[in-house]
């Protein structure tokens, strides 16, 4: 649900730390465009207070009570799509981070951030976007880019494979290869006959191309 223009922002928090919770409403509660219009303390909370209330945006702690956060999350998805859900947590690791975001998280921050960040980061999700503290967004483009070279289309290549082709990026021949790595030029045209075959491509420039599409360089 996006609020509509002029509207304030309706957002339910839970957590199960009332002092933190309270801190956060009464922070909330200074700003003009966010009202919360609900509290919670455990995860089965969550859920039943986004179907009873329908909020723009559903503020959830990590670890809580009868259902975690990441279970939370996931039911409120189910049942209520328009409702944004964004973790706030002491918790930045990162195979939490991926589950939250597997389970339909648009955001996640942990709870050191500072308060003008939490609210942009109300705002930004309950407007449809995405949201990560910038050291957790940095964490996962490094994730994302090792999953691409392990099951990239240069996945199935072997080191020496791998070290052809980077040389053959870098524009050098099969004999300028075959000099540098000290192997006879023979066996460089059939390191270059599989690498083709694996990426299937029918030639060195069509190589190259998928090369650098894959970030080798």
């Amino acid at each position: 649900m996006t609020s509509q223009p002029g509207a304030a922002t309706t957002v339910v928090l839970v957590d199960d730390h009332p002092l933190y919770r309270e801190g956060l409403a009464g922070l909330l509660g200074t700003t003009p465009d966010v009202t919360v219009v609900g509290q919670g303390g455990t995860g089965r909370e969550a859920v039943d207070l986004v179907e009873l209330l329908s909020p723009d945006v559903v503020v959830l702690d990590l670890t809580m009570p009868d259902l975690d956060g990441v279970g939370a999350c996931r039911e409120i998805i189910a049942a209520a799509p328009g409702t944004a859900v964004l973790m706030l947590t002491m918790y930045d690791d990162d195979d939490l981070v991926f589950r939250a975001m597997q389970a339909g998280a648009r955001g996640y921050l942990v709870k050191t951030a500072e308060p003008a960040s939490v609210i942009t980061a109300i705002r930004t999700v309950a407007e449809g976007g995405a949201v990560l503290s910038p050291a957790l967004a940095t964490r996962l483009a490094s994730w994302f880019a090792t999953l691409q070279r392990e099951h990239g289309p240069l996945a199935h290549l072997t080191a020496r494979e791998r070290d052809v082709l980077r040389l053959m990026v870098q524009g050098r021949d099969n004999a300028a290869i075959a000099a540098f790595l000290g192997v006879s030029p023979k066996t460089v045209r059939n390191v270059v006959s599989s690498i083709f075959a694996k990426l299937r491509v029918a030639d060195r420039s069509a190589a190259v191309a998928k090369a650098r599409e894959a970030g080798l360089t």
